[in-house]
């Protein structure tokens, strides 16, 4: 298979065409700068960017990363040299090839092989893989895999994940630095070989699970525009839970480069979110049913989507004649001596809950004396994943408990417990599902379980099973599952009895319940599970997953990228081609030029950081700016603040040229001695009355928050809350004012951090166009405007000085629309921060004093 990559970033750096045959089209350009576009750089790591033009007619392409292959290997020996075979895993979930469907879609797996290949070996394995199968092996040394797997992986993120709080060196495992870097660097490692396959213009890149969470800012900081994909496969802990990891800010970070995250269920993304609010200060909305995070002008979407099984590989295994033998077997063990099989399959480790499960066995049995030699619960214990002390001791007390119920319990013949430990091959697994009254899925923490699902599908059978069992010709099918709600399939099994496994009476009376439920109820259940299963298998669990991912990234061709940050804080910021930094020299050179200058700037945000100390009030270099600059008579400077004009006079009072409009442009005066105008029609605050007493309400239930009494306006904050319980008390005031107010002249706005009620028509568009229209009543059409904001109340300042070129504002001027940080916004310019808006000013305010002078 001839590989559509760049395998070669050397070659790309120095803008030779890479050696094989597929790079004939024109090679991707290379992003130097923001705004500027070259043909080839010096730096073989920078981004690459996507031609438009380039676009193939290729079908799609999916690179899925995971840890491990679905690849089964082999070895065997061959004369005097060893040799590999390899067969497709079938048990592995991202085995997708019959999934997707073979004709539409291409995948090519990256990840790593179970068994260890010696490095004279490993070019021949790659080849062979990509060549049969389109697999990218990577290949780890034996010291690195055991630090980034059994290490980090196992110790530190798989305990934290399930809730497990790291209180001590042996529960949950402390933190370890060498850990993390080694996972840092297994999951680079990941990245060079997804380069050596990508084409970054077409292929998406899917990336699945916990072991790989940072890979997605290695492959950004790659390909800037690179389509791609996450989905999390394990729980999302709370952030309570989340918060204790050192490093939670570079693994969010990380994540946030993806396009598209995934999670099972609404908990786990719920959960996340509210990470990302806590501690990055993010803000999440839906729009249209599908969640986004807004994160440096890109719009990182959450799906939430339960993942399914192989539909045609468990029915072709149902079908096979090694099943049905084992199924008779099973059938003489038990259902010939009157004996009801309960089952259980389960990963040997601390959160499948094995040892509650056996505890609600016993319970049953001394509870239900009935029931003794008729019931037999079959525990198969699969082997563990992890390694270390935990695993033992679970294996120590399962056996334990095991055996003092048998011991009690038992008699000649009979076992009311038997344990599974040894591997058992999927067809027999499938005949214990075919002869199970009930299966018990009684985890105390686990991300997806598709056990019940297995369970649901082999109970449904076929007609040859159908005869081993039995049952008469096309019979109505039944199956009971009793299922924790601590597992991610438990709300799609709504004709489960959920439990709670630590609830171990509770668990034992759900047993009881499934043996005794009448035959027609049993068979709805399995009807309905049946309905589910059987319509969202991993096939469509793939294609939805696939279709938000391209729905995701279908406007990244059309937007400018840059990369900012360090290390593991490398984000991109995705905006209008149109939109770039203002530069320092472009400006003074207008400046300089111009003769008849217009200035609006807002305050919170723009001349004071959002995030300033509790003295909101502007420093001395400040005021000395804006008293420099109206100075100049050919400017009129004007501050637009959503402020009072009682805290904005004492503020300024030392500049006395400044214009300033008060809450959002209600109060407007030309200068300081000037009076105060409005240009809105006097306002009737009666409506205080009925929309105060509501804030108070909210303001003694949401600690940190505050009501700000304006003179036309009321301002409800909650900077100081709890964010996520802030935002919510927002969004419910917002929806109780506007029921309120809704026959009064005001508008109900939610801003950044509060709810605001003001007077209807008052916005700081309308005293940019006032400000305009004045200056043409005096004969003056400026020939520079500069407008600086923040938020999207400064919005409609940017809309009313970017559509007035010819009317109030000459022909050719000078406009200079500029927003603070990279955002999504209606002007054509930013600046970093507050500090570089200062610097800026303080230029303008230079040339300036040099002309006055």
């Amino acid at each position: 298979m001839v590989s559509k990559s760049y395998s070669n970033l050397l070659e790309l750096a120095s803008g030779e065409a890479p050696s094989f045959g597929y790079m004939n089209r024109r090679i991707p350009r290379i992003m130097t700068v923001a705004g500027l576009i070259s043909d080839v750089d010096d730096d073989p790591v920078d981004s690459v960017c996507s031609d438009p033009s380039s676009s193939s007619a290729h079908r799609d392409r999916i690179i899925m990363v995971a840890n491990q292959l679905p690849i089964r290997a082999q070895r065997r020996p061959d004369g005097n040299r060893s040799c590999w075979s390899f067969e497709w895993d079938e048990n592995a979930l991202l085995q997708l090839k019959d999934g997707l469907g073979d004709d539409d879609i291409e995948v090519i797996y990256v990840g790593c092989l179970k068994e260890e290949v010696h490095p004279s070996e490993q070019d021949e394995v790659s080849q062979t893989l990509l060549e049969t199968f389109k697999c990218v092996p990577t290949f780890l040394p034996a010291d690195q895999f055991t630090k980034y797997y059994h290490g980090f992986c196992k110790q530190q993120l798989w305990p934290l994940f399930h809730y497990m709080l790291p209180l001590s060196p042996e529960l949950g495992g402390r933190f370890n630095r060498s850990l993390w870097q080694a996972y840092v660097s297994v999951n680079k490692i990941f990245a060079d070989r997804i380069m050596e396959v990508i084409n970054p213009e077409d292929d998406y890149v899917w990336i699945h699970d916990y072991h790989l969470m940072v890979l997605p800012t290695f492959l950004r900081k790659r390909f800037n525009r690179v389509k791609l994909g996450f989905f999390l496969h394990s729980p999302f802990p709370s952030s309570e839970i989340y918060k204790t990891l050192p490093v939670r800010e570079e693994i969010l970070r990380a994540l946030l480069n993806s396009d598209l995250i995934g999670f099972h269920t609404f908990d786990y993304a719920r959960h996340f979110l509210s990470c990302c609010s806590r501690m990055l200060g993010l803000t999440y909305e839906s729009k249209r049913g599908y969640i986004g995070i807004e994160y440096y002008g890109r719009t990182v979407s959450i799906k939430i989507l339960p993942v399914g099984i192989h539909m045609g590989q468990l029915q072709s295994v149902l079908r096979m004649p090694q099943t049905e033998e084992k199924v008779c077997e099973l059938i003489k063990q038990f259902s010939d001596k009157g004996r009801t099989l309960l089952l259980g399959v389960d990963d040997m480790d601390i959160f499948k809950g094995i040892s509650l499960k056996l505890l609600a066995m016993e319970q049953l049995l001394i509870q239900h004396p009935e029931y003794r030699e008729k019931v037999v619960l079959v525990q198969i214990a699969n082997p563990a994943r992890g390694r270390g002390k935990d695993v033992k001791e679970v294996q120590a007390e399962t056996k334990a408990t095991v055996k003092r119920i048998n011991e009690t319990f038992g008699k000649s013949g009979y076992d009311p417990v038997i344990l599974i430990e040894e591997p058992l091959k999927f067809y027999e697994r499938v005949a214990y599902y075919v002869v199970a009254e009930c299966c018990l899925v009684t985890a105390v923490r686990d991300g997806m379980n598709l056990i019940p699902y297995e369970y649901i599908i082999s109970r449904q059978g076929n007609e040859m099973l159908d005869k081993v069992l039995g049952l008469a010709s096309s019979p109505k099918k039944k199956s009971m599952l009793v299922v924790s709600e601590f597992i991610g399939c438990s709300p799609s099994l709504s004709g489960a009895i959920r439990v709670n496994p630590w609830n171990i009476d509770a668990v034992a009376d759900a047993m009881d319940s499934a043996l005794e439920m009448a035959d027609s109820e049993k068979e709805l259940r399995h009807e309905k599970h049946y309905r589910y299963v059987s319509t969202h298998d991993v096939g469509y669990w793939a294609r939805s997953f696939l279709q938000d991912l391209e729905r995701t990234c279908s406007d990244h061709v059309r937007r400018r990228w840059w990369g900012i940050g360090f290390g593991l804080s490398f984000r991109v910021v995705a905006l209008d081609p149109n939109f770039k930094k203002l530069s320092m020299e472009h400006i003074v050179s207008a400046y300089k030029r111009t003769t008849t200058r217009a200035i609006l700037l807002d305050y919170d945000g723009t001349l004071m950081p959002q995030s300033s100390t509790i003295d909101k009030s502007p420093s001395s270099k400040s005021i000395e700016i804006l008293s420099s600059l109206c100075r100049d008579k050919n400017n009129i400077v004007f501050l637009v603040s959503a402020r009072s004009r009682k805290m904005l006079s004492e503020w300024f009072s030392p500049c006395e040229n400044l214009g300033v409009a008060a809450e959002h442009g209600y109060f407007q005066r030309m200068k300081r001695d000037e009076e105060w105008e409005t240009h809105v029609a006097a306002t009737d605050c009666s409506w205080k009355q009925i929309a105060e007493p509501v804030m108070k309400l909210y303001t003694e239930t949401t600690d940190g928050s505050t009501i700000e009494d304006k003179e036309t306006a009321l301002v409800w904050c909650y900077e100081d809350a709890d964010p996520d319980f802030g935002s919510c008390q927002a969004k419910e005031l917002l929806d109780h004012l506007e029921s309120v107010l809704a026959n009064e002249p005001v508008t109900v706005k939610s801003g950044q951090n509060n709810v605001e009620v003001k007077p209807q028509g008052v916005n700081k568009g309308l005293v940019a166009k006032r400000l305009l229209s004045a200056m043409q009543e005096k004969g003056m059409y400026p020939d520079f405007v500069l407008c600086i904001g923040d938020d999207s109340s400064d919005e409609d300042m940017f809309e009313v000085i970017t559509s007035s070129m010819g009317g109030p504002i000459a022909p050719r001027a000078e406009v200079f629309a500029c927003t603070v940080c990279r955002k999504p916004s209606k002007a054509k310019y930013y600046l970093d921060d507050t500090t570089e808006i200062v610097r800026l000013l303080q230029g303008l305010a230079c040339v300036s004093e040099q002309i006055v002078c």
